[in-house]
């Protein structure tokens, strides 16, 4: 049996992901084989395996962190929400069903059965699983059906790490409360805590975690500092509100505006990360109109929602700018969802149950919902460069006209397309942007040398350079061996 340890957090976004891939990086450079695990994630940020299973996109960057091969059981269990009650439930890879907030309960037992059997044919075939939580531990409320922090720990004997995000304040109070509003049993496992996004003096935090340590028995682990550009394949939209670098200078003489219509269900918006990378583009998320008067580029991204979105665009008077910019042979892309939308009709009595819907018509294509959903890793090209994406999808789109464009088309100034990734292609993005730029009139060039899996590489190395610089290896690696310290002490009032 391998050695493992649980990454919880005080809240989502504390940090779990960044610091999960960080020690999958960290022990795959001492040359120990080490997978990533996730029980049950809520995400609408997902990816798509070799074998064509979806998992959570976060646990796909962390088996890259890994170096090995994204794998079903690395994320057995992925909740995609529809609404604010209801979400898809993806189990190994596959959609199985569509639950409310109370039906999901009635399913715990059979996907507390699919997460132990997952976790044990990883720990079987690794020499390390380093688990994420989600949310946090002392959702007491969630306690009883949890499989995912305390129930899996307490399942699978873990030692647990709990991160705390200092940038938020009251760090301390989240950590000593997180350990006292679990039960006894628990609380044995909870071992340490490490901080994350500090900024400032390291000495003026040294009485805190001096008094913490006290009041809890429990060591900190490490600081780690606040570092920009660590967002990478961010699991919820809480990401899209943390500051970003600017971006860097223009290759060229002029800069690029891309305005992302920021969807009440939007998902996989790390397709736009590329367009980060990018020297001399900006990208911002767009909530009005008036968001993408001034953009160059406005970007239709993927959505779990996508009829019920398009009304909260046409509510917001989002839809009638987006006309008017085709209207005008103004730049405009859609993905997935956004695709979807452009379309001249939407059939979905699938998602939405509406039936038939009116799109906004600027593409020849009508969209039908299905059941099955269409999980894939196509490749193809486009401007003479080679394609390599996935697609993840309900809505199956019929294209009778305009150009072609990857697996949609393309009228004027407009593009659609059901495939994610596709901007991760350094040559098809640069092709691209060029042609937006000619669309929009900017004197913008492309950066010849831009390559998106490079900077992913030195983003996940620099995430591995923050565990071994900044927290107590020696002490991380005893727990993965040994497990949490016995006699540690139970903090009032332990549930």
């Amino acid at each position: 049996m391998s050695g493992a340890l649980l990454v919880a957090g005080t809240t989502s976004d504390a940090g779990k992901s960044v610091v999960t891939a960080g020690l999958c990086r960290w022990l795959a450079r001492q040359g120990v084989k080490v997978a990533p695990f996730k029980a049950q994630n809520m995400s609408l940020n997902s990816m798509v395996t070799v074998d064509g299973a979806e998992i959570g996109r976060a646990q796909y960057m962390q088996a890259q962190a890994a170096g090995v091969q994204p794998r079903a059981e690395m994320n057995p269990v992925l909740l995609k929400p529809g609404s604010d009650r209801r979400s898809q439930v993806v189990v190994l890879g596959r959609p199985v069903a569509e639950v409310d907030a109370l039906e999901y309960g009635a399913h715990k037992e059979r996907l507390r059965e699919v997460v132990a059997a997952s976790m044990a044919e990883l720990r079987a075939s690794y020499d390390v699983v380093v688990c994420e939580g989600a949310g946090s531990p002392a959702e007491i409320n969630l306690r009883a059906g949890d499989i995912a922090n305390m129930g899996l720990a307490r399942a699978a004997d873990l030692p647990v790490v709990v991160v705390g995000d200092i940038d938020r304040g009251g760090v301390f109070a989240s950590l000593y409360g997180t350990v006292a509003l679990l039960e006894e049993k628990d609380q044995a496992l909870i071992a340490g805590f490490v901080i994350n996004k500090f900024r400032g003096a390291a000495e003026l935090l040294e009485p805190g975690l001096e008094r913490l340590e006290a009041l809890t028995g429990r060591p900190t682990f490490g600081v780690l500092p606040w570092k920009l550009g660590l967002y990478l394949d961010s699991e919820d939209t809480l990401a899209l509100d943390a500051p970003r670098p600017g971006a860097a200078a223009p290759y060229g003489r002029e800069s690029l505006r891309v305005a992302v219509v920021r969807f009440p269900r939007i998902s996989n918006f790390t397709d736009l990360d590329a367009l980060n990378c990018e020297p001399g583009v900006t990208v911002r998320y767009a909530a009005g109109p008036g968001d993408l008067v001034d953009a160059d580029l406005v970007v239709l991204p993927g959505t779990r929602a996508t009829v019920d979105d398009l009304a909260w665009m046409r509510e917001r008077g989002i839809a009638d700018e987006i006309v008017r910019r085709a209207e005008q042979g103004r730049p405009v892309l859609g993905i997935c969802g956004g695709f979807q939308m452009l379309a001249r009709h939407i059939d979905d009595e699938y998602e939405s149950g509406k039936g038939g819907v009116q799109g906004l018509g600027l593409l020849p294509a009508d969209v039908v919902f299905h059941g099955e959903k269409v999980l894939g890793r196509p490749e193809g090209r486009a401007y003479g460069e080679p394609v390599s994406a996935y697609e993840i999808h309900h809505g199956i789109v019929a294209v009778d006209g305009g150009e072609p464009f990857l697996d949609g088309c393309r009228v004027g100034a407009v593009w659609g397309t059901t495939w994610h990734g596709a901007l991760e292609n350094d040559g098809f993005r640069r092709a691209f942007l060029a042609d937006v730029a000619r669309g929009a009139g900017r004197d913008f060039t492309p950066a010849p040398d831009v390559s998106f899996q490079a900077l992913r590489e030195e983003t996940l190395d620099a995430l591995g350079d923050l565990v071994e610089e900044h927290l107590d290896t020696a002490a991380i690696w005893r727990l993965i061996e040994h497990g949490a310290p016995a006699g540690l002490p139970v903090l009032p009032p332990g549930a």
